[in-house]
C-alpha cells in the first residue's frame, strides 16, 4: 500500500495546528461571581486590560453575583470549553464551597481546569468609626456587654469572610450577628453607612476607607502583619490565635479546555500579573502579587479544601441549596 502524500498529511493536520493557533478568535468572558466593585471584581479590572494586549481579542468582565459564588461558577462549567470563558475563583468558590454543603454543588478539580493564582490578600476586621472599639478585644467586650447588637456583613454564606467571623465567635466564645451579602462591595457600602457594625473584608476592596477614616481596622487576620498597613496588628498579637486567614484569587476554565489552550491562557495571565504597571497597581490596591504553574496551582487548590474542610468540621457549618 503507497503512503498517502505528504501534502495529504500536512493537509489533515492543518485543522488542529490552526485551531490551536487561532485561538482565541472572539472576546473572552471573565465571570466574576460576586457583585462589582469587590475584590474579585477590582482584581479582574485591573488585570484584563493587559490580557486583552497579550490575548488580541477583548475581554468582557461578566459579574453574576450570588449564592456564595455558585451562580457564577456552575455558569462557567456549563460553558463552552473552548478557553473564551473563564472564572475569577476566592477561596470561597475553588475550595470551601466543595466543604460547606451537604452535596456540593460542583467539584472543582473535576469541573474546572485550575489556570493560576493571580494574587492573595490578608483580610481585615473593620468596624465603623463610631463603633466604641478600638481593639479587638474591645470589639469583643462590646458584643459581650451588647448580646444581638453587633452585626457583621460578609460576602456571602460560607464564604472566607463569613468564616473569618466564625473563627472569632469560636476563639472568643461570643455572639455577633452574621449579615449575608452578595458580594464583599455592598456589606463594605453598609458598614461606611453605619448600617451594619463592621466586617471581615479583604483588603482590595477596604483599603480607600481604612486610609480615609470612613472605617476602623482593628486587626487583620493575616498570620503576619501586612506589608500594606504595618501598624495594624494581628488577631493572635490581639489575643485570638485561631483566627488566622487568607484569601487567593485565581483564574480557572471549564474542564476539558484543551491542553494548548490552557496553556496559551496560563502563560498571558503570568505576563499580564507580571507586567510592571499591573503589579504596582494590585499592589496599591492591597493585593500581593502571585502566579504558579497548573501543576502548581491544582496543588495548591486541593490543600485549600482539606484546611477550609478541617475549619468547617470545627465550626460545625453545613448549608443546604
Amino acid at each position: 500500500m503507497r503512503a498517502p502524500p505528504l501534502a495529504i498529511l500536512f493537509a489533515a493536520a492543518c485543522p488542529l495546528a490552526a485551531s490551536a493557533q487561532a485561538f482565541p478568535t472572539k472576546p473572552i468572558r471573565i465571570v466574576v461571581p460576586f457583585a462589582a466593585g469587590g475584590p474579585a471584581d477590582i482584581t479582574t479590572r485591573t488585570v484584563a486590560p493587559r490580557l486583552t494586549e497579550l490575548l488580541g481579542q477583548p475581554i468582557v468582565v461578566d459579574n453574576r453575583a450570588g449564592a456564595s459564588g455558585i451562580i457564577g461558577t456552575e455558569a462557567v462549567i456549563r460553558a463552552a470549553p473552548d478557553g473564551h470563558t473563564l472564572l475569577m475563583a476566592t477561596a470561597s468558590v475553588s475550595a470551601i464551597n466543595m466543604v460547606t454543603y451537604a452535596k456540593p454543588p460542583y467539584d472543582t478539580l473535576r469541573d474546572l481546569q485550575p489556570l493560576t493564582p493571580v494574587m492573595t490578600t490578608s483580610s481585615l476586621i473593620v468596624v465603623h468609626p463610631s463603633v466604641p472599639a478600638r481593639t479587638l478585644k474591645e470589639l469583643v467586650a462590646l458584643a459581650r456587654a451588647r448580646p444581638g447588637q453587633i452585626a457583621f456583613g460578609s460576602a456571602g454564606v460560607g464564604g472566607t469572610l463569613h468564616l473569618g467571623l466564625e473563627m472569632l465567635m469560636k476563639e472568643a466564645k461570643v455572639k455577633i450577628n452574621h449579615v449575608p451579602y452578595k458580594g464583599a462591595a455592598p456589606a463594605v457600602v453598609d458598614v461606611v453607612a453605619g448600617q451594619i457594625t463592621g466586617m471581615f473584608v479583604d483588603l482590595p476592596v477596604i483599603s480607600p476607607y481604612v486610609r480615609d477614616g470612613r472605617v476602623r481596622a482593628l486587626a487583620t487576620a493575616n498570620p503576619a502583619r501586612t506589608q500594606h498597613f504595618p501598624d495594624i496588628p494581628t488577631a493572635k498579637e490581639a489575643g485570638f490565635a485561631n483566627v488566622e486567614m487568607t484569601n487567593s484569587y485565581s483564574l480557572l476554565a471549564p474542564a476539558r479546555t484543551p491542553r494548548e489552550t490552557v496553556a496559551r491562557l496560563h502563560d498571558a495571565i503570568v505576563k499580564a500579573v507580571g507586567t510592571p504597571a499591573v503589579r504596582e497597581k494590585l499592589l496599591a490596591n492591597g493585593s500581593d502579587p502571585l502566579t504558579l504553574s497548573v501543576e502548581e496551582f491544582t496543588a495548591f487548590i486541593r490543600k485549600d479544601i482539606e484546611k477550609w474542610g478541617r475549619l468547617v468540621r470545627e465550626t460545625g457549618i453545613q448549608l443546604e441549596r
